[in-house]
């Protein structure tokens, strides 16, 4: 254990040690082994991991069966928890391969298996009692009576679905006192109800719930109308009154014309903002959610890291009963998003939920400049992500520090003076006099900030 992981335990032992308050999890993704160390260097109290084939995330998932089972000992062995997700619902042909591989996992004793098939579940529940089942959003449990429903059929917790608001959330916890509940509060939300959704596979047939899924309704569109029969197709942009056939044009399919029924102004119809709930983590807990969830394991690892240290600041500063630190949005703003809202959690007449000018958020006030991998006297490598240059003005982020510098000077691997470094070139040296640690990551500062004393 490093010193990182020793000062992140010890935070994190403060904070449970505190009398009379039921300490909430941080569950965060771990969407590939190099994720999973990062999300519990910057705080995690747990991860969650998909099993290859068969969860969600099967398209974009880099495990492999030994790794996966090497990340279970290993988070363990951290004094850490790990769920592993088997939440795809398989039809017949998959149903031999997927007990396999259930069998497989449940050996190596993961704290649980986020499952979504009834049938999958019954399955894991008769032939390995030893490892709890936990109910995943992709169920869409949304009322108190399947609550119960999971409870006696053995379930220890629900993930509840993204469509449900606090006070339902609070009725079902009075309702069913008996069950854990766990709620997503940060990252995307899909325009289907929580992923049961058919468009990747009617558009690409990549399958959203065989873990295939494209993200098509993320993708920029065109509308055309057909008013009747003998007229062209023609290009329109917020009609007025829509009559006749209507159809979906994908900017990088032109003339591929999809029909439709939506009535849906603009281009990104289907582009839901991203969810953020750090501001309103004590309604939430209590309400009676014990874990608060993360979405996002196909995000980068600055991503991940900059989202999981700004929920733990909020979770520990919860539990001591301190009030919520505005500052922690300002650093989750620095992360790639569409636009935040707190969608069903907590709705408003007014809050627009959807971003229909374009994919995500422009204008960042800083932008992801690479990992740090190695250091040597007076220098650091750093794995390039975006461009980076000489007299930039740079934050250096670790699990227990936070920081501003000019950058003063850079080498490549020869040793040779560059002024510049393009995102994928690969490895650069550049020139600190600060100590390094494990897991650090470089943000480019954008915006004119004011140089922030370290955190």
């Amino acid at each position: 254990m490093n010193n990182a992981d020793e000062k992140q335990n010890a935070a994190q032992s403060e904070a449970v040690s505190s009398p009379g308050t039921r300490v909430p999890e941080l569950l965060a993704p771990a969407g590939s082994p190099e994720k999973l160390d990062y999300a519990l260097a910057y705080g995690a109290d747990a991860v969650y991991a998909g099993i290859p084939r068969f969860s969600l995330r099967a398209r974009e998932n880099p495990f492999k069966d030994a790794t996966l089972k090497d990340a279970i000992e290993r988070t363990h062995q951290m004094g850490r928890k790990i769920y592993i997700t088997a939440n795809i619902l398989p039809p017949n042909r998959k149903i031999d391969s997927f007990k396999q591989s259930l069998a497989f996992y449940a050996e190596a004793q993961p704290d649980a298996f986020i499952m979504a098939d009834p049938g999958m579940i019954r399955f894991a529940r008769r032939e390995f009692p030893h490892v709890p089942v936990h109910l995943s959003v992709q169920t869409n449990t949304i009322n108190y009576e399947s609550v119960q429903f999971w409870l006696d059929e053995g379930v220890s917790r629900i993930i509840l679905s993204r469509e449900l608001s606090l006070p339902e959330i609070a009725e079902i916890h009075e309702k069913v006192p008996g069950m854990e509940l766990e709620s997503f509060v940060h990252g995307a939300i899909c325009i289907a109800y929580s992923g049961r959704c058919l468009l990747s596979n009617y558009f690409n047939h990549r399958d959203a719930n065989q873990g295939t899924c494209t993200n098509s309704c993320r993708w920029e569109y065109n509308v055309h109308q057909q008013p009747h029969e003998s007229a062209p197709v023609q290009s329109t942009h917020q009609p007025e009154i829509l009559n006749g056939e209507y159809f979906l044009e994908e900017r990088e399919r032109p003339g591929e014309l999809m029909p439709i029924d939506e009535d849906e102004h603009g281009t990104y119809i289907m582009n839901s903002k991203d969810l953020r709930a750090i501001e309103y983590l004590k309604p939430i807990h209590d309400a009676g959610v014990c874990s608060f969830k993360i979405e996002g394991r196909t995000k980068t690892i600055y991503y991940l890291s900059m989202v999981v240290r700004s929920y733990r600041r909020a979770i520990d500063d919860l539990v001591r009963g301190n009030k919520f630190d505005p500052a922690l949005i300002d650093e989750i703003n620095k992360t790639a998003n569409r636009g935040f809202t707190s969608a069903f959690l907590v709705p408003r007449a007014d809050h627009q939920t959807e971003r229909f000018d374009s994919a995500q958020e422009n204008d960042l006030p800083q932008v992801f400049a690479g990992q740090v991998k190695d250091t040597r006297p007076g220098w650091m490598e750093v794995e390039v992500k975006n461009r980076i240059e000489v007299g930039d003005r740079i934050e250096y982020i670790s699990p227990t520090r936070q920081e501003h510098f000019t950058l003063q000077a850079m080498e490549n691997t020869k040793g040779e003076s560059i002024n510049v470094a393009h995102g994928g070139a690969g490895k650069v040296w550049i020139a600190t006099d600060q100590s390094v640690e494990p897991y650090a990551l470089l943000s480019r500062v954008v915006a004119s900030q004011p140089a922030a004393s370290s955190l």
